[in-house]
């Protein structure tokens, strides 16, 4: 079945009444038959029938053999990183999302994880940092905000030949653009509030396994934990995923236009977008991915033009909100105060987080609008 009818159809599901959406089931519990017997959900931590739904048709999307859906996408990472026990240490891609490193330095290295930054981008760096502690390593592709790719087959070989498992926030590329369970990864992080749900009213969060093993220990988890999707989100987010693909291929449209468009602009020094023939690593993306998304970075001739293009964008929202992208509306952010908050400022610096950067979540409006907003705000 084509990813655009998965989209649509990948639930399953049935209803006698002929309801055409999923009913939003809005029930704590549910009533047994007799002892000994149940209907298949006896309560909504554990699972709902919306809810189930929802995880249903992302994992067809990952091609995945199960899901599971949170409150956040940093509810899935927090869930993901139960995993391990103390002592354990996860090898991670230096250029990560903010809030990813944050959770790893004050929460979970808190509780007796260790973390081990390196450029995964290159394997032999990523080579270099493994030792027999390693229990999994953990990679965005491309990254938040400076796009670097990884090539997830090497990664996936590279951590099982140590016994680890292969982690990958598919967030950026969304299962439409990517599938990295087919290069090898065990676990696929989504924030589903970004291009999943895509219309930036829900927060949610997923994590699909490869194997029935690890889904069982997930699951497991899930029901002790129980940061579950609620119902009415989870029809949010399958409501949004039904257009996941008419979304995706109109955001990419525009976002190629836009980065050449900003590649050319004498104000602007340097465009991160997979779709440009000088992106570093294309190769590589290229051959796990199916398309160039519809995220990209760039930099400003100073920091004065990047504040005024925050300052002056019309259309384009300057989101406040860290975590802002996805939408069906077009966002820039300022990772340095942003995002990346959290860093040092050495840090930042040293992974090209500088003064200059901005980072463009580019939507479905008229790409003529969106060049026009971007010029004015340049100063032009």
């Amino acid at each position: 079945m084509d990813i655009k009818t998965i989209c649509i159809h990948g639930s399953d599901w049935k209803d006698p009444t002929g309801y055409i959406s999923v009913p939003v089931f809005q029930s704590a519990t549910f009533g047994h038959p007799e002892l000994g017997q149940s209907t298949g959900y006896d309560y909504a931590r554990v699972q709902n029938p919306t809810r189930e739904c929802t995880e249903k048709v992302v994992a067809r999307l990952e091609h995945g053999c199960d899901c599971t859906s949170y409150s956040s996408g940093m509810a899935v990472i927090s869930m993901v990183m139960e995993l391990f026990k103390p002592g354990d240490t996860i090898l991670s891609t230096d250029d990560l999302y903010g809030g990813s490193i944050r959770l790893f330095r004050f929460i979970n290295e808190k509780n007796g994880l260790h973390f081990r930054f390196v450029d995964t981008s290159d394997i032999s760096k990523a080579e270099a940092a493994l030792d027999d502690t390693v229990k999994a390593i953990y990679i965005e592709t491309p990254t938040n905000p400076m796009m670097q790719v990884t090539d997830i087959s090497a990664m996936a070989d590279l951590a099982h030949s140590r016994g680890a498992l292969l982690i990958a926030d598919n967030t950026f590329m969304s299962p439409y653009f990517c599938n990295p369970i087919d290069f090898g990864a065990d676990i696929v992080l989504h924030s589903g509030t970004k291009y999943l749900a895509g219309h930036n009213d829900t927060l949610t969060g997923f994590v699909v396994c490869k194997d029935k093993e690890i889904a069982e220990k997930i699951r497991f988890l899930y029901k002790t934990v129980g940061g579950c999707l609620a119902p009415w989100d989870s029809w949010l987010v399958t409501r949004g995923i039904k257009t996941l693909a008419l979304r995706m291929e109109a955001a990419q449209k525009n976002a190629q236009t836009l980065a050449e468009w900003l590649a050319g602009h004498p104000k602007i020094t340097q465009v991160l977008y997979p779709g440009l023939p000088v992106f570093k690593n294309k190769e590589i993306h290229d051959r796990q991915s199916r398309g160039s998304g519809a995220m990209l970075s760039f930099y400003t001739d100073s920091h004065e033009t990047a504040l005024r293009v925050l300052k002056s964008v019309r259309l384009i929202r300057f989101a406040e909100s860290l975590e802002s992208l996805g939408g069906v509306e077009s966002l820039i952010t300022y990772p340095a105060t942003q995002t990346h908050a959290d860093l040092t400022e050495e840090e930042r610096e040293s992974r090209g987080i500088t003064a200059c950067l901005l980072r463009l979540s580019v939507g479905i409006e008229d790409v003529n609008d969106l060049i026009a907003d971007l010029s004015q705000a340049l100063g032009e």
